[in-house]
């Protein structure tokens, strides 16, 4: 049995209490604390003790784009060479309107791309004008790119727990 997965009630209730997002407050861990009866430092340390079992992947934001005004939203794609897409992936990640830069394996004859940059801008023409940087900041590294731009909003969401074990 893999002990790393084994979570007590307390561990459990933090997870069902920050599954949908940390409350927005200027103390979020002193709430949830409260709300379970518990301390803010043990809410904090199980936490961080679940995130280096590998439990919790990362606590992180997750703006929602388009209710803060960014409507056109791109996902570009690059054709590098393989060698260097861990380097220009580090490149082009350094602009801060890429919100999240990863390599994808090539799917040819139909799929080139290998190195993916997510921009965000309030119009096409801005987001154009994030990927003509990224490409001029690439040279002569990116063979080729395209934009894909989003059609829809997807629920993001990560794994539910229910709130009690007899009910999951």
């Amino acid at each position: 049995m893999n002990t790393a997965c084994i979570v007590d009630a307390t561990d459990r209730a933090i997870v069902v209490a920050t599954q949908a997002g940390l409350p927005l407050v200027p103390r979020p861990y002193h709430l949830i604390a409260e709300q379970l009866r518990l301390e803010p430092a043990d809410v904090i340390a199980r936490m961080q003790a679940m995130q280096e079992r590998g439990l919790i992947r990362r606590i992180g934001v997750v703006p929602n784009h388009y209710r803060i005004g960014y409507r056109a939203n791109g996902m570009s794609v690059w054709d590098v060479d393989d060698a260097r897409v861990e380097e220009l992936g580090v490149q082009v990640g350094q602009f801060e309107f890429v919100s999240h830069c990863y390599q994808r394996p090539r799917h040819p004859p139909q799929w080139r791309y290998n190195l993916f940059a997510m921009v965000h801008g309030r119009t096409r023409g801005e987001v154009q004008a994030q990927v003509a940087q990224i490409a001029q900041c690439l040279g002569a590294s990116a063979r080729h790119h395209d934009v894909l731009y989003s059609t829809r909003i997807l629920k993001k969401t990560g794994l539910r727990l229910a709130s009690s074990p007899s009910s999951s």
